[in-house]
């Protein structure tokens, strides 16, 4: 049974002129220094921790910078619209 497409995945395929833009926006965004070396972070840890490849949960970076395994759907929901980048906090203990 194949899944069937996003909402997004729907518009990108009948607007094609959105969808050139969309990968040249893309493009320009992976060539970015910070955007590579946060890329190639979260790849060591996941090698590190021997989850590289495997699929499952993300790493997800908290406020205090260390990285956790949270679910794909909470870390990718966090910064909603508006790409209000909002680490992960650090759980306190009380």
């Amino acid at each position: 049974m194949a899944a069937s497409k996003s909402k997004s995945a729907r518009y990108y395929a009948a607007n094609p002129e959105a969808a050139a833009k969309k990968a040249r926006y893309q493009r320009k965004l992976n060539k970015d220094p910070a955007v590579k070396k946060a890329s190639e972070e979260r790849w060591a840890e996941r090698k590190k921790r021997g989850i590289a490849g495997k699929g499952g949960k993300d790493l997800s970076h908290r406020t205090d910078g260390k990285m956790v395994l949270e679910s794909v759907k909470a870390n990718r929901s966090r910064n909603g619209a508006g790409n209000n980048a909002i680490k992960k906090p650090v759980k306190r203990k009380r």
